[in-house]
């Protein structure tokens, strides 16, 4: 067995007030002092525990961060942490001391240390994810499986393409040539409002894109596949508001796909991005 390598980690936590201290855990970043591996950032994939402490919290912006943060530690590997962190990290998050810990490996260390520090406990596990939240950890779970995630822009501001004020966030996307491809989860499980907020937005969108980027935009809906949301011949209510939602959206120029459809859209970007 090799011998565990001198490392030493960083908890990152979200304190919504600084007066009640009250906090959670948000992610991890481990390293390995002299070390020649690049140093490991990770953050959640499940924000329900920060929701429950501020359910105003900007998940997007922490989402983000986890990205921006390992883009500059890459850049500066040897740079002070403290100081990176003060520049890049919002007042709602806050880094306890560094502390020694024997690792395996970066990769093995940095995902017990998930397990020990950050992580629900498996009781909090047990309930699943649903509707539009599941939908995006799956887009993000096969993004990331294809090394093509923290290439991607996320969370993007309809505003910078129709009109200030237009509160519309588009989950992901990129750009391969003179195409932006943008990705956005759509859940119909509870009604077709949200394919209706899409279709609504899209001709708007997709003029600004044109204007802005000088390139044209396709624009793709992920949904549930049927079945999941009870959208069957036995539920003919359901499954013809299913149709309607995924129609109203075509009708559009929305590309509507399922998560069982995720793989091939994950693999298409690693081919256009250019990774492995």
């Amino acid at each position: 067995m090799a011998p565990r390598r001198q490392c030493e980690f960083q908890l990152l936590r979200y304190v919504p007030d600084a007066v009640r201290n009250e906090f959670v855990h948000i992610g991890v970043i481990l390293r390995e002092p002299g070390g020649s591996d690049p140093v490991q950032v990770r953050f959640t994939r499940d924000w329900r525990r920060v929701r429950c402490l501020d359910p105003e919290a900007d998940t997007a912006m922490l989402e983000g961060m986890e990205t921006e943060l390992r883009r500059v530690l890459s850049e500066e590997p040897d740079g002070r942490i403290k100081k990176i962190l003060d520049e890049s990290l919002s007042l709602n998050v806050q880094m306890t001391e560094p502390k020694a810990y024997l690792a395996e490996s970066l990769p093995a260390g940095v995902e017990e240390l998930m397990r020990l520090y950050v992580e629900p406990p498996k009781r909090e596990r047990e309930t699943k994810l649903r509707g539009r939240a599941a939908i995006q950890a799956e887009m993000r779970g096969h993004f990331e499986h294809a090394g093509v995630w923290d290439l991607m822009r996320k969370q993007i501001r309809a505003s910078q393409y129709t009109r200030p004020g237009d509160p519309l966030r588009i989950d992901a996307g990129y750009r391969p040539n003179g195409v932006i491809r943008m990705f956005h989860a759509v859940s119909l499980e509870p009604g077709v409002e949200m394919a209706k907020v899409l279709a609504f937005s899209a001709a708007g969108l997709r003029a600004g894109v044109e204007r802005v980027e000088k390139a044209e935009l396709e624009l793709t809906a992920i949904i549930e596949p049927a079945v999941k949301v009870g959208a069957t011949d036995d539920e003919p209510e359901r499954l013809e508001l299913y149709r309607f939602g995924i129609e109203t959206m075509e009708e559009h120029r929305i590309r509507v796909l399922t998560t069982t459809e995720l793989v091939g859209v994950a693999e298409t970007a690693r081919r256009e991005l250019r990774v492995g």
